[in-house]
């Protein structure tokens, strides 16, 4: 991670929360929430190793290597998955950036690493449009459970269609099934991903 250290212990920090929640999330009773929580979960720590500063550690120039394997398979995977859903093709941007990052980070010497390293106008320019497009879009529609929330009406959020144990089924009970909380966990990941593709 680039810049001050206080900034990329707080992207540490975000990551870690933001993948220890996914794994929470993986114990949810819905196949296909468990599914996408793996792959957030994945992201989520990954992010917050690829932030640790670099006056604290460098990894070896393989680490990289290894980042891009392991993303380009979660890449390849959310694309299988991209067939029953759309939403996968957000894990399938994360995985590409994750992928792109990491190259960069091989390919840079390791000094570079602590100063700043530059990758691809042009890519850099479209996963960051791309990230800043999801967080708006993400926020809004995290505003009107929000608002109900706060505005005292009685009734709890209902969770949207997919989330729930069946068509016309109860919805799960736990804080792990919320979809609010699910958003909020992809957004706090997508910030973390423009603050990590920022000085590319």
């Amino acid at each position: 991670m680039h810049g001050p250290a206080s900034y990329g212990w707080l992207l540490v920090a975000l990551s870690a929360a933001t993948g220890a929640y996914c794994l929470l999330r993986m114990r949810s009773g819905v196949e296909e929430q468990r599914s996408a929580a793996g792959g957030e979960a994945l992201m989520g720590f990954g992010m917050a190793a690829m932030a640790v500063p670099a006056a604290v550690f460098t990894p070896p120039t393989w680490v990289w290597s290894g980042y891009a394997v392991v993303f380009g398979a979660a890449g390849l995977r959310a694309l299988w998955a991209a067939r029953s859903g759309r939403h996968h093709l957000h894990h399938l941007v994360g995985a590409a950036a994750m992928v792109y990052m990491a190259v960069v980070m091989a390919g840079s010497p390791a000094h570079a690493h602590a100063h700043g390293t530059s990758g691809t106008p042009v890519l850099t320019g479209a996963l960051l449009l791309y990230f800043t497009g999801y967080v708006l879009l993400t926020g809004v529609r995290l505003i009107p459970v929000a608002v109900v929330a706060a505005g005292g009406t009685g009734t709890p959020p209902v969770p949207a269609g997919g989330v729930g144990r069946g068509a016309g089924g109860p919805a799960p009970g736990g804080w792990g099934d919320r979809p609010e909380l699910a958003r909020a966990c992809r957004l706090s990941m997508a910030m973390g991903m423009l603050a990590m593709l920022l000085p590319l």
